[in-house]
């Protein structure tokens, strides 16, 4: 069995951000991981349903799955993968992307934040991304409600690129009011995702999602965030890569902002207010 093969059945098989199976196929190949989960060279017990699925996939009909949906499949091993995600500790055993596949290895942006923003924060959201677009970046964000969604609008509107990472299927609308704005993405950038077409969200999968988008992009900028939010986890993911982490302060009353701040204050994050400071910090690194 050849190595894409042998992706498409291990990416249908084995959630995204596995620590364990992504070093074993970094270190020995996807065939041989695929040939030996076959062969029932794992535990059988500790892997026993990963091994079952394993053998019940069909790599023909999951590529089938894929270009129906409009998209393609990309591994470590092809041209158009973006090299700076190898640097992650779980390497994505491959992406479905659906657009413009070079405009990962571009300079990115990512912008991520709660999904109950003030209007200031949308407003900053949409602001920071028109600006890094008028510099030639990529804005890339997960897709949800709130500050993802006006991140990627703010790109789209400044007329430049954007990247939604998702957590669901890429011919998944989620969130279903999304659809039209994944389109417009689809079209002026790019969807990707870490699981086949078809999945459903499950609450594990925005985690595991949000290392890719710190692993795509340059730099992070959370713009409003919960003192407990997914968001913070994007930006941990970032730090752990020693790339630029950067937030936006907000009022000290504002319970959006208190991520924020926290990151400030444990100096897990730049300060920034306005474009040029974000720029300049990035530029000094």
């Amino acid at each position: 069995m050849r190595e894409l093969q042998a992706r498409l059945a291990l990416f249908s098989a084995i959630e995204g951000g596995h620590i364990f199976w992504s070093q074993e196929i970094a270190g020995n190949g996807a065939e041989y991981v695929y040939k030996k989960l076959n062969a029932g060279g794992y535990d059988s017990v500790k892997y026993g349903k990963t091994i079952e699925r394993v053998r019940a996939a069909n790599p023909k009909e999951i590529a089938a799955s894929i270009a129906n949906a409009g998209a393609k499949f990309i591994i470590p091993e092809t041209e158009q993968w973006p090299e700076q995600l190898n640097e992650l500790a779980a390497i994505p055993i491959g992406l479905v992307v659906k657009g413009d596949i070079e405009i990962l290895k571009e300079p990115g942006l990512a912008i991520v934040g709660t999904r109950n923003p003030t209007p200031y924060g949308v407003r900053n959201a949409g602001d920071f991304a028109a600006g890094f677009v008028d510099r030639e970046w990529t804005i890339i964000s997960g897709g949800a409600y709130g500050i993802d969604s006006a991140a990627h609008k703010g790109a789209l509107i400044a007329e430049g690129s954007t990247v939604a990472v998702l957590a669901a299927g890429i011919d998944v609308a989620y969130p279903a009011g999304n659809a039209r704005l994944f389109a417009e993405i689809a079209e002026n950038g790019a969807l990707v995702s870490e699981v086949i077409p078809g999945s459903h969200a499950i609450p594990s999968r925005f985690l595991t999602r949000n290392r890719i988008i710190a692993g795509l992009a340059q730099a992070t900028l959370v713009v409003e965030a919960a003192f407990r939010s997914g968001s913070l986890r994007t930006a941990r993911d970032a730090a752990e890569l020693m790339r630029p982490v950067m937030a936006i302060p907000g009022p000290i009353t504002a319970p959006t902002s208190e991520g924020c701040h926290r990151l400030i204050g444990e100096r897990a994050a730049e300060i920034v207010t306005s474009v040029a400071d974000a720029v300049e910090l990035i530029s000094s690194l």
